[in-house]
């Protein structure tokens, strides 16, 4: 059977939205960002049992999650750039293929050390998914429905990281660890069938016509998220001698590989790129952003065991609610996308963000769980609606050649923002608390850091939200001028 080929693809019309072979494609691309969504919090649920299973300490098996977000976010820019030259659909395939056998390497490995490195292999696979399926989205829906296919992949990230810890839990129980990987070998096994037959042929390419590939940069880049990663991953909530020599390695490293990019033949990322404000402004927002909502997942455990002194059980459905207010917000928010514009859209998602976390701030405890819930649904509908816009925009508006690295670098400023927030508002929860000991930690404490932190993170988003306003400005004045 042969795939569908790039030219019928550009030739489909809005309508063709309702298509079984688009309606295919749509079904491999949102399995492609399900299943790697799934696996970045599915193996947490795992980690007290590895602890027993393999009699090794906590930090050691912390490498199960390490290895697997390592991979992921120190390969993402570069193998979106290796799509747009050798091929995205064959690269997805590939990534596919390798992402679904290390899974069945998870789950069969007999060591901890062979467990941590096929998490490595299946963190590489995940980055060439990841990647390319934002890519691919500008060559299997028409332009006019880009936003819509937009938020249905930013359903599929939330189902995939809300439905992780459950489901591995569940999986555990009735069928051992094994199981949290192997899940992973039938859903792989499909969307390669899938997406083998219904998505959209890679265009041939003269071998002369080709660019080379800028491995220098590759390495260069690759080192500097790998510091930046461990030394906001490492130490365990404290920052110490070995985290800020990371976060030096990081910015040498970047120095070094920007006079590489500057002279390279064919670079890995074309600086000149960043001189277009919404593509500079696009990415800032998008780890600022993310860096907002990974404080909801750090502070709001803390504050709903102590501050609102819940059970256990209820502060895991409260904490549910924002990633399933987020999910079910996805298609929708696309949906408005298409229909009013990126550009108004993200305005109007950002100032919903803006609202939501200077209510947090401010909300007394005396309002309890329904103080909480309605800021962070506000909060989490906004950066549904926000995400869509941010992902359209992006990638409606730069050339069909650097999608892949484009879209390399936007999953890169998510899961930076992802990291960082884990790190930085945490730090600020506990500065604010007065305490490193949570546990313990009195209810004024809680409710301090609390208010501080999102405090905080609404400053975050207002200055997004100063970003988008002079970014959207700045594209005019340049639009005018060409």
């Amino acid at each position: 059977m042969k795939p569908i080929t790039a030219t019928q693809h550009e030739s489909v019309t809005a309508s063709a939205m309702s298509t079984p072979s688009v309606r295919w494609a749509l079904a491999s691309l949102s399995l492609s960002m399900l299943m790697p969504s799934l696996d970045t919090s599915i193996a947490n649920a795992g980690l007290p049992t590895l602890v027993q299973v393999f009699s090794a300490s906590f930090q050691t098996v912390q490498w199960v999650v390490l290895a697997y977000l390592l991979a992921l976010t120190t390969l993402i820019v570069s193998v979106g750039r290796i799509g747009d030259l050798w091929g995205r659909r064959r690269l997805l395939l590939a990534g596919i293929a390798l992402f679904t056998i290390a899974s069945l390497l998870c789950g069969l490995a007999p060591t901890l050390g062979l467990l941590v490195a096929a998490r490595a292999a299946q963190g590489v696979g995940a980055a060439l998914m990841m990647a390319l399926t934002v890519a691919m989205v500008g060559e299997t829906v028409p332009k006019n429905r880009t936003g819509s296919a937009m938020g249905l992949l930013g359903t599929m990230s939330a189902i995939g990281t809300t439905l992780g810890p459950s489901l591995g839990g569940l999986l555990m129980v009735g069928f051992g660890w094994q199981s949290i990987f192997l899940v992973n070998v039938p859903l792989g096994f499909v969307n390669f069938l899938l997406a083998y037959r219904y998505l959209p042929a890679d265009r041939q390419q003269a071998k002369l016509d080709r660019p080379s590939f800028d491995y220098k940069g590759t390495v260069l880049l690759a080192l500097a998220l790998a510091a930046y990663a461990l030394a906001m991953t490492s130490g365990h909530g404290s920052f110490g001698a070995l985290n800020i020599g990371l976060l030096l390695a990081a910015a040498c490293t970047v120095v070094f590989f920007i006079r590489i990019e500057t002279t390279a033949a064919a670079p890995l990322i074309r600086l000149a790129m960043f001189r277009n404000p919404v593509l500079g402004g696009s990415l800032a927002m998008s780890t600022l952003v993310s860096t907002v909502i990974m404080s909801t997942l750090v502070v709001g455990p803390f504050y709903l065991s102590r501050a609102l002194g819940l059970a256990a059980t209820t502060v895991g459905l409260a904490l549910s609610l924002g990633p399933l207010v987020s999910a079910l917000t996805g298609v929708p928010a696309g949906r408005l996308v298409d229909r009013f514009g990126a550009n108004r859209t993200s305005i109007v998602g950002l100032s919903g963000m803006v609202t939501g976390c200077f209510t947090l701030a401010f909300i007394p405890v005396t309002f309890g769980i329904v103080g909480y819930l309605l800021p962070i649904v506000c909060t989490t509908t906004s950066y549904a609606l926000f995400q869509a816009a941010n992902n359209t925009l992006i990638m409606t508006t730069i050339n069909a050649d650097q999608r892949g690295v484009i879209s390399g670098l936007l999953n890169l400023s998510r899961n930076l923002g992802l990291i960082t927030g884990a790190a930085v508002m945490g730090a600020v929860f506990t500065f604010a608390a007065s305490t490193t000991n949570m546990v313990t930690a009195s209810v004024e404490a809680v409710a301090t850091g609390m208010r501080v932190t999102f405090g905080v993170a609404a400053v975050l988003i207002v200055v997004a939200l100063t970003i988008a306003v002079v970014s959207q400005i700045l594209a005019r004045v340049q639009h005018e001028q060409e």
